[in-house]
């Protein structure tokens, strides 16, 4: 199916102004092979007539968070960068409660298909259970710009290989075994679950807001899909709903490098808000 030069000028450039995501020449042939299923689905039978009604008042209306889902990148594991678990329990919550904020808001953005925040919801349980005498407690905002992967992550079922980095000890407190037609998968505990509260985010939008800030706030593998100018505009956004002195995660190949954000770096890919 011919993807002209013309249909995928318009497409990038509108994907960019809605979501900031760059998509280069490069990228042609991932966004080529996405949006044929998605022709399918309409029974449109080239990227023009896809693009004539993506345009269209109606396009407008119903088009628009499929075509999120479908071009979004959703990967994502348990424990992914371990180091960072590692460094959340064991520094920056002991600085939260030496200064006094014994309730701690984590903010994981971009949560894709729910394994980071249930991730956070079981390192957070085990360190509440350790520190019960120090009255810590938590809560959990996870947000996606996808609908199709909200809806997979509040279910919260996994196949056994996908939650292979869970430890033992955890998958027998915070998992349960799939039985019968379900043999081979597992699902978050109810507990856990409850946890962790759902809601879809576009950072792109002016008027999005969170109730109140947080000290820890985990955006992972997101900034990648940016361009330099959009990473600093979401950065600087994500440090507006950061406390002073908290806590921001990036992934291991994203920098906050030649950016002006208020942020000095803690450890590799760990920066803290400027108070």
């Amino acid at each position: 199916m011919d993807f002209s030069d013309a249909d995928f000028d318009r497409l990038s450039t509108f994907l960019q102004s809605k979501l900031g995501i760059k998509l280069p020449e490069s990228k042609r042939t991932m966004l080529s092979g996405r949006l044929t299923k998605r022709l399918r689905i309409l029974g449109l039978t080239s990227f023009a007539a896809y693009c004539d009604f993506l345009f269209s008042a109606e396009g407008q209306k119903t088009e628009l968070i499929p075509l999120m889902d479908t071009v979004t990148t959703n990967k994502t594991d348990f424990f992914r960068e371990p180091a960072h678990f590692a460094y959340l329990t064991g520094t920056v919550l002991p600085s939260l409660i030496s200064r006094g904020e014994k309730h701690c808001r984590v903010w994981s953005a971009g949560c894709s298909t729910g394994e980071e925040p249930y991730t956070l919801a079981m390192v957070l349980s085990d360190y509440r259970h350790s520190n019960s005498a120090r009255g810590f407690s938590f809560e959990i905002t996870a947000s996606d710009i996808s609908t199709k992967v909200l809806e997979i992550a509040k279910r919260a079922i996994y196949s056994e290989d996908k939650v292979h980095p869970i430890a033992m000890d955890m998958k027998k407190r915070y998992l349960l075994k799939g039985k019968g037609p379900n043999l081979g998968m597992v699902r978050i505990v109810p507990e856990q679950r409850a946890l962790v509260r759902f809601g879809r985010l576009n950072f792109m939008h002016d008027d999005f807001r969170m109730p109140v800030r947080q000290q820890v706030i985990f955006c992972r593998n997101v900034l990648i899909y940016f361009d330099k100018e959009t990473q600093e505009m979401v950065i600087n956004r994500l440090c507006q709903y950061l406390v002073p002195d908290g806590y921001l995660f990036l992934g291991h190949s994203e920098s906050i490098m030649g950016y002006k954000v208020p942020l000095i770096q803690e450890a590799s890919t760990i920066f803290r808000r400027l108070a």
